[in-house]
């Protein structure tokens, strides 16, 4: 059976112009063709197995609709298409449920291949589109903690300190001179680039420092 493909898309000339691409492969079908979200949602006898969907539409902007038309359509997968790749939508379109997001400059033969790739489970991607996710990750991955340069006998020295020992037990519990641990505090601020005892557990916490 062809795979059932539908189509949201407010620009008649695009819209009839992708029917009609798909129309002509043996294995693909597009009989139903919207210009909206909603007009897309009001239709009760739509069994779509792929649908396109324009990120940009009057009413309902296909980001947005991307989870309503998943919900009225849960064995559909979602292609979405527009003409720039902005980083917002892209990444909000795919939370939402998008399978692929492809440029409407993607090559007829690409774009067939991207929905016989999205119904088989695949998620098609335009390569500009790809680097757009990649970099949205890589800004949500958490920075890796700065090199701090403490030697071990300053770690545990800042970690008495964020028990609330005194100078003088911290002294005590490490077996050195109270001159010695100012000095470990001095180094401390230094390497963390601080200047209260506040600031560096806050610091050494926030990175892993102390545990």
């Amino acid at each position: 059976m062809p795979i059932e493909v539908a189509i949201v898309e407010d620009d008649r000339v695009v819209r009839e112009g992708l029917a009609s691409l798909i129309a002509a492969e043996p294995d693909l079908r597009c009989a139903h063709r919207y210009d909206s979200v909603e007009a897309a949602l009001r239709d009760a006898s739509a069994r779509p197995e792929v649908i396109l969907l324009d990120i940009h539409l009057p009413g309902m902007l296909g980001s947005e609709g991307v989870a309503h038309l998943l919900a009225k359509h849960p064995s559909s997968v979602v292609l979405m298409l527009t003409v720039y790749e902005g980083q917002e939508k892209v990444f909000e379109s795919i939370c939402n449920g998008a399978s692929g997001y492809l440029l409407k400059k993607t090559a007829p033969a690409r774009l067939l291949d991207a929905i016989r790739a999205a119904h088989a489970g695949g998620s098609p991607m335009s390569p500009e589109i790809a680097s757009k996710v990649l970099g949205v990750f890589r800004d949500l991955r958490p920075a890796a903690p700065p090199a701090h340069a403490l030697t071990p006998q300053e770690v545990r020295l800042l970690a008495l300190l964020a028990d609330g020992y005194s100078y003088q037990n911290a002294a005590g519990q490490l077996e050195i001179s109270i001159n010695t641990v100012r000095n470990h505090v001095r180094s401390i601020y230094e390497k963390l680039h601080v200047h209260t005892k506040s600031e560096a557990v806050a610091k050494a916490l926030k990175h892993g420092i102390l545990r």
